[in-house]
């Protein structure tokens, strides 16, 4: 019998801002695993350590303790300079600020990590102009993002997120700019992404109306996960 890997394992992870009297423990002996075809939904009050969290795991940030594995490779030992082709390989993100390129249309802003992965400008032009049909964007494929309302940003950041075909899927509050409709659609592509194509999927938000679409829901309180 095989027992199923985690995508994505945190051991005892702290981490701490600043030192001393100005020391702030954002996270506190954190373990959490997401495996495989799982939609899990982080909750709990501000400042309790979801971002930094999903942060972590999208290898944004390094631990002030404590372990990490993506997809079973520790990344302890993995230098500062490999890490961006390790996040381009592996994870895709969705940033509650969108962090789309401003000079750059719609269609760019997906294509571009897709142009990092070496690509053909065709392949990732046609991959890139699918997704944002997907999200409903066919008719912005040309738009830069000061022309966008910020629903639309946020469904081109979701689009540029799902095209590189990640294994860990991140999304920090990826309904915050979406109206009930376009959010459930949003969340119904994001758990058929994961549950479909065997990718695990980690989702910070506020959101009860998402509750629903999660196999999973963590709670966490002062940085660390309520049991």
């Amino acid at each position: 019998m095989s027992v199923r890997q985690p995508v994505a394992c945190l051991r005892s992870v702290g981490k701490t801002y600043a030192s001393g009297a100005a020391a702030v423990h954002a996270l506190d002996g954190v373990d959490f695993e997401a495996y495989p075809g799982e939609v899990v939904l982080l909750k709990g009050p501000s400042g309790s350590g979801k971002t930094t969290l999903l942060s972590i795991l999208g290898c944004i940030l390094k631990p002030s303790a404590g372990s990490v594995a993506i997809q079973g490779r520790e990344l302890a030992g993995v230098p500062e300079s490999r890490l961006p082709q390790l996040r381009l390989r592996h994870v895709g993100f969705i940033f509650q600020a969108f962090n789309l390129l401003p000079a750059l249309t719609a269609r760019e802003n997906v294509q571009l990590p897709l142009d990092l992965k070496k690509l053909t400008t065709s392949d990732a032009g046609r991959t890139a102009a699918d997704w944002l049909d997907r999200v409903g964007l066919s008719g912005k494929r040309d738009a830069v993002p000061a022309d966008l309302s910020g629903g639309e940003k946020q469904r081109v950041a979701i689009a540029r997120a799902l095209a590189t075909d990640p294994d860990l899927l991140l999304a920090d509050e990826p309904t915050s700019a979406l109206d009930s409709s376009a959010g459930r659609a949003v969340m119904e592509l994001l758990a058929d992404f994961g549950r479909r194509g065997g990718r695990a999927v980690v989702i910070v938000s506020h959101d009860p109306r998402i509750d629903e679409f999660a196999d999973r829901i963590v709670h966490m309180e002062d940085g660390r996960i309520r049991v």
